[in-house]
C-alpha cells in the first residue's frame, strides 16, 4: 500500500517555509527593527525641532502628532509581519510532524479490515528512535518493532513512498507461509474463524479469522481460491537469497536490522513476499490511531 501523507513531501515543504520565514523573522529582530527605531528617532528629533522653533515664534502647534510619527516609522512591512506571524507556527507544525505525529491517508485495501480507504490516521514518530526529518537518520535509539505492529516505512524500491503493513517478523525470526497460514519460529499461529467479510468495493466475501501472533492478535482476510502468493510476482530482493521459495510456499529468515511485512488483506497486498525485507533505516513509525474518516466517523479509534 502506497501511502499518501496530508501533503506530499510537506516535510521537506515545511522546512523550507521554516527556513525563509525564520531567517526573515531574525533579520527583522536584529537588523530591520533597529533601523526603523533609528528612522523613528531622528524623525521625532526633526519634528520636535520643528514644533520648538514654531512655538518660540509663537505659533501654535498640534503636538498630538508624534506618536502617529514614530508609529508610522515603527510599522513592520507587510511581508515582515506575515513572516514574523508564519513562522512560530510553521515551526511548531514541523517538530511536532517530524518529532511527534504526523498524519497519513490510506489510499487502497491492502490492510483491510484494520485500515480502510479513507482512513486518516496518525503515526508515532519516536516509538522506533528519534530520527532527522527529511533524511529519516536515526539519532536517538528507543524501542524496536514488534511482531504486530501496524508500521510505516519507506517502500525499499523507492524511498519517496511511504507504505503500511504489519510486522510480522523480527530480525532473526524465521516465518514460514503456507496454505495462507503463518508458522513463526517453527510454532504455528494460531487462527480463530470469524463470519465471512463483505468488501466494500464489490460485492465478494471473504474468509475472515483473527490471528494470534506472538504477543498480539488482530484480524486478516483471505480471498478463496486464490494461492499464499503469487511466484512468478516475487522479485529479486536484497538477500533473497534468506527465503526459500515453492510453488504455495515460502520460509525467510528475517536478516538483522531488517522487518518482515505483510498486508493484512493477504490475497490483496503486495508485501514481504514479494518484494523482500524491510531495513530499520526505512522505518518512519508506527501507527496508532484512526482520528478520522469523512465516510465512516464510526472509524475514529486505536489501530489494534
Amino acid at each position: 500500500m502506497n501511502m499518501q501523507p496530508i501533503l506530499a513531501n510537506f516535510a521537506l515543504i515545511l522546512l523550507v517555509l521554516m527556513v525563509i520565514t525564520g531567517a526573515i523573522w531574525f533579520w527583522d529582530v536584529f537588523v530591520l527593527s533597529k533601523q526603523r527605531r533609528a528612522a523613528a528617532n531622528a524623525a521625532l528629533a526633526e519634528y520636535d525641532a520643528r514644533t520648538a522653533k514654531l512655538t518660540s515664534d509663537g505659533i501654535k502647534v498640534e503636538t498630538n502628532k508624534r506618536a502617529a510619527i514614530e508609529a508610522a516609522h515603527l510599522r513592520q512591512p507587510t511581508w515582515v509581519e506575515y513572516s514574523g506571524s508564519f513562522f512560530p507556527v510553521i515551526a511548531i507544525v514541523f517538530f511536532l510532524r517530524s518529532f511527534l505525529w504526523e498524519p497519513f491517508k490510506i489510499p487502497s485495501s491492502s490492510m483491510v479490515p484494520t485500515l480502510q480507504i479513507g482512513d486518516l490516521i496518525l503515526v508515532n514518530k519516536y516509538t522506533y528512535g528519534i530520527r532527522l526529518p527529511i533524511i529519516n537518520k536515526k539519532i536517538i535509539e528507543l524501542n524496536n518493532p514488534e511482531r504486530g505492529d501496524v508500521m510505516v516505512f519507506k517502500y525499499p524500491k523507492d524511498m519517496s513512498q511511504d507504505y503500511i503493513k504489519r510486522v510480522i517478523g523480527v530480525p532473526g525470526d524465521k516465518i514460514t507461509y503456507e496454505n495462507k497460514r503463518l508458522t513463526v519460529n517453527g510454532t504455528p499461529v494460531e487462527y480463530t474463524p470469524l463470519d465471512d467479510y463483505l468488501d466494500d468495493e464489490k460485492p465478494v466475501y471473504h474468509k475472515h479469522f483473527i490471528e494470534k501472533l506472538p504477543g498480539s492478535q488482530h484480524r486478516i482476510l483471505n480471498s478463496e481460491p486464490a494461492r499464499s502468493f503469487n511466484l512468478d510476482a516475487v522479485e529479486n530482493f536484497p538477500q533473497r537469497a534468506a527465503c526459500d521459495y515453492s510453488y504455495d510456499k515460502f520460509t525467510c529468515i528475517v536478516p538483522e536490522g531488517n522487518y518482515f511485512m505483510m498486508g493484512d488483506n493477504r490475497d490483496n497486498s503486495a508485501d514481504s513476499r514479494y518484494w523482500g525485507f524491510v531495513p530499520d533505516k526505512n522505518i518512519v513509525g508506527k501507527a496508532f490511531l484512526v482520528w478520522m474518516n469523512f465516510g465512516d466517523p464510526k472509524r475514529i479509534g486505536s489501530i489494534q
